[in-house]
């Protein structure tokens, strides 16, 4: 993996001394230099900074050389433009050792403490850290810090003692995104898009074929979609259409519904008509392997999009129940709540599972799980009907999945403090520390996520359904681009297994 640096600094002089003395030092072969700007400043900044810095952290993480040297956007570019919070986003995204540098002429060693205490605060409110600080040798030994300290001019020592800085092992939203992006990308996965008539859809399309995500398919007329992708200005051509109504599905997708529901006692009149819903035939379509998930519900409801999923492809070996997790991408990390979106009141056995199914997931997107069991009580310290459930689901849970590390009952507060934690579970792995919160029914679990997401700023993906034999996700009809494109991804990596 690439050792990633960015000089950062308040006049754009200084950071470029640093990093072109620093760059000098690596051999070229080893080393890749690019721009925190992108292709160029004006398109990270005049264009538009919320779609051009994923696309920037994109690029930087693409770079596999032992180094790469990420050139800051230098202070001052656009006047309205947050510069030093944008390399710093770019730094916390693609966890690079952040250096400081300081013009020292004339400053004395407490104004350049005060300026190196300013930036590092600053650094933390955007989920990274200075990594160090670069001083001349003649001013070095009067500044104090705690921060390492690289003194200036640059030689073979100072490199190898910069490339032993610690990197800042935080998941920002933007991280975890590009870091789903590039698993999806490992193993292309073919996905299908039942809305195209949605432009929100059509947009999605054109950037996950541009990207190479997943292959698509599209369900819908090929003369309507294209027409329409052309007023759009978008490029859907790589994507495959297909109609409902094409022989070469259409009788093959029928005579396998009737079969199928055959002891429902549908006809095979009955699955003809049945399959030309654009819900099943999509997901027959991932029944039958001619894709490898689905992912639906821009246009139409939860239940139209998941149901037909308990009728064709039904649940895996051992999964009693389908349910779902929301992916709550925070400032410096991910949680997975569940089950937000499918079971209204799951009874202690359904609980125990959903449970199970959701360190799974969290498992499947780079997490190592530790799930609470989420309760109005923690431990012993209260009772009632409510809580007994919990404490049947976590007996069951740990009964089921011996080796995971989950408590409960638990109050949320216990499960992420780790002050609260020490007086509450002082023994307990999972308190203080969980990543994966199940709550106790989906009142409790749609407020809950619905809450962190707005009052955090977190970003919500999902809900993911886990538990069926192949996967078909269900989108929010007031879902973004970025929320289709997502959605897409995660369901490319949940069919790689």
């Amino acid at each position: 993996m690439s050792t990633r640096f960015i000089v950062i600094a308040a006049q754009a002089e200084a950071a470029s001394q640093v990093s072109d003395d620093f760059a000098a030092l690596v051999p070229a072969s080893t080393l890749a230099r690019v721009s925190a700007a992108g292709t160029s400043t004006s398109e990270a900044i005049t264009s538009d900074p919320e779609q051009a810095l994923p696309r920037v952290v994109e690029d930087i993480r693409s770079h596999t050389e032992d180094i790469v040297l990420i050139d800051a956007l230098p202070e001052g570019s656009v006047s309205t433009f947050d510069t030093l919070g944008w390399n710093l986003d770019v730094a916390a995204s693609t966890n690079a050792r952040v250096i400081a540098a300081f013009d020292t002429e004339g400053a004395s060693p407490e104004l350049i403490e005060r300026e190196i205490e300013v930036l590092d605060r600053r650094a933390r409110q955007h989920a990274t850290r200075v990594a160090a600080v670069a001083l001349p040798s003649a001013v070095a030994s009067h500044v104090k810090t705690q921060l390492p300290v690289l003194e200036l001019p640059f030689n073979a020592q100072t490199l190898d003692a910069a490339s032993a800085l610690e990197a800042p092992q935080v998941v920002t939203p933007l991280s975890f995104q590009a870091d789903l992006i590039d698993r999806a990308r490992s193993n292309r996965k073919r996905i299908v898009l039942p809305e195209p008539e949605d432009d929100r859809v059509l947009r999605a399309a054109a950037i996950v074929l541009e990207r190479g995500i997943a292959d698509l398919v599209l369900l819908g007329d090929a003369q309507a979609i294209n027409a329409r992708a052309a007023e759009l200005g978008l490029d859907v051509s790589a994507a495959t259409v297909v109609s409902v109504d094409d022989p070469a599905y259409a009788e093959r997708y029928a005579e396998e519904f009737a079969r199928l529901r055959a002891k429902k006692g549908v006809t095979i009149e009955q699955a003809r008509d049945k399959v030309r819903d654009v819900s099943y035939f999509g997901t027959m379509m991932v029944h039958m392997g001619d894709a490898d998930g689905m992912v639906s519900g821009a246009i139409h409801t939860t239940a139209h999009t998941i149901v037909p999923s308990f009728q064709i492809i039904k649940t895996a070996p051992g999964v009693s129940i389908v349910s779902s997790v929301f992916l709550m991408l925070l400032k410096d990390r991910v949680w997975a709540f569940g089950d937000c979106a499918v079971n209204p009141n799951p009874t202690p056995e359904q609980l125990a599972d959903i449970a199970i199914s959701s360190a799974a997931t969290a498992r499947q997107f780079g997490l190592d799980p530790k799930v609470a069991m989420l309760s109005y009580s923690t431990g012993t310290s209260g009772s009632g009907v409510d809580v007994d459930a919990v404490v049947e689901a976590t007996r069951l849970a740990r009964e089921k999945a011996p080796d995971l590390a989950l408590e409960g009952p638990i109050q949320f507060d216990a499960s992420v403090d780790e002050a609260v934690a020490s007086v509450k579970l002082p023994d307990s792995p999972v308190a203080g520390h969980a990543n994966v919160f199940i709550f106790p029914s989906l009142n409790a679990g749609n407020i809950g996520y619905k809450a962190v997401q707005r009052s955090s700023g977190a970003v919500a993906i999902g809900p993911v359904l886990q538990g069926l034999n192949k996967p078909v996700n269900d989108l929010s009809r007031g879902a973004l681009v970025e929320d289709i494109v997502n959605t897409v991804a995660l369901t490319a990596v949940q069919a790689q297994g």
